[in-house]
Formats: structure tokens, C-alpha cells, sequence
């Protein structure tokens, strides 16, 4: 009996080791910060008052103009989105005295893992990172909002986006931004069960025996 209640405490003490219920420390990281400015790849949207053929969306290419006839010789990574906007008004003053014009950031981000439609999305640089996961339909069945990471810069930042308090809802999303939703893990039944199995063989296997 005692060596079926070593046995038995044994793998107890395995299950409790198991990566299934190991449990991931709550890290604190720094916030990320909010709109960074323009990047290549990221998109501006132009829209110029009775000037349908200079509105749009347009990319931004690597050298950092705007890939476009004619807005290709500005310049708009590195500086602060009110430069862009200088800077626009500018070159649009070459073909109208006073251009009423409204320009909006989209930054490009992709948001992957457990979620609906994975993808590479181009948007507003307030938007959250609740909301990024949301654009992306959401989590998957197997999604784990507790385990959301952004990849910015190089660095890793953790976020549970599951509470309602959570930085997630507030914080934006920045150009260049990886948002990966974890996958559920397996449930502690999932390990007990077979421990509890094996449990009631060795009980079973030293009843025959006994007898």
C-alpha cells in the first residue's frame, strides 16, 4: 500500500511540472506607445476638395514619398504627421491657391495567431489593440485572450485582453505592430484524467494481486 501511495504521488507531482498547467508569470512591460509616424508600407489617405484625381489612398514606398504621379516628390516618413500635412499643403498650393484638404494616417499592422481572418490590415493609428483583434473577427474557438502578444521593435509585450480593465482597450496600435493571439491550453481535466486512470489501474493491478 505504501508503494502505491508513492506511486501515486509521484504522478501528482508530474502533472503538477506539466507544460499543460504551467503557468505564464504576469510580466510587467512597458506601454507601448502611441502613433509613431509613417512608415513604409503603412498608407495615406488624401482627400482634396473638388479634386477627385489627387484623393485616395496611396502607400507609402521605401524611400518614404507617397507612390504617386504626382506626390512622389514628398516626403513624409520620419516626421510628425502635422510635417505631413505642412508639407502637402505645400506641394498642393502649385495647383490651387488655398487647398482644402484632410489627410488620415493608416498604419500597417498584422494581427495573427488565434483569430478569425489573420491578415495584414492597414488602419487607423488610434485604433486599439482590442479593437485590431475585433477587426480580425475576433478570437478563434481556440483563441486565449488572457495570452495576447504585440511584437513592436524587436520586444514582446504581454497583454490579457480578456479583462475589461485591461491596457489592451486603450492602448493603440503602432505602424509595424504584430498582434498574436494565443491558443487555449489544455484544461487540467485533460491531465488529471489519465493520472486518475492510471491511479485506479495500479489500485485495481494490486487488488488481483493481494488477493
Amino acid at each position: 500500500m505504501k508503494n502505491l501511495i508513492r506511486i501515486a504521488s509521484a504522478l501528482i507531482a508530474l502533472a503538477a511540472s506539466s507544460p499543460l498547467l504551467a503557468q505564464t508569470p504576469d510580466t510587467a512591460a512597458p506601454a507601448p506607445a502611441s502613433y509613431g509616424g509613417l512608415n513604409p508600407g503603412d498608407q495615406i489617405r488624401i482627400v482634396v476638395w473638388r479634386k477627385p484625381e489627387y484623393s485616395g489612398d496611396f502607400t507609402i514606398a521605401a524611400n518614404g514619398t507617397i507612390i504617386h504621379p504626382l506626390y512622389r516628390e514628398v516626403q513624409v516618413t520620419g516626421v510628425p504627421l502635422s510635417v505631413v500635412e505642412d508639407r502637402l499643403r505645400t506641394f498642393l498650393t502649385k495647383y490651387e491657391t488655398t487647398p482644402q484638404f484632410v489627410i488620415q494616417p493608416l498604419v500597417r499592422i498584422i494581427v495573427g495567431g488565434e483569430v478569425r481572418t489573420p491578415n495584414i490590415y492597414s488602419v487607423p493609428p488610434e485604433t486599439t489593440i482590442a479593437q485590431a483583434i475585433a477587426l480580425a473577427g475576433g478570437p478563434t474557438d481556440r483563441g486565449e485572450l488572457r495570452q495576447v502578444d504585440v511584437v513592436r521593435d524587436k520586444q514582446q509585450i504581454k497583454f490579457d485582453v480578456s479583462k475589461p480593465e485591461s491596457d489592451a482597450g486603450v492602448l493603440q496600435i503602432r505602424s509595424g505592430d504584430q498582434i498574436i493571439v494565443g491558443r487555449k491550453r489544455g484544461s487540467i481535466l485533460q491531465v488529471l484524467g489519465p493520472i486518475s486512470s492510471t491511479i485506479a489501474m495500479i489500485a485495481a493491478v494490486t487488488t488481483v494481486i493481494r488477493r
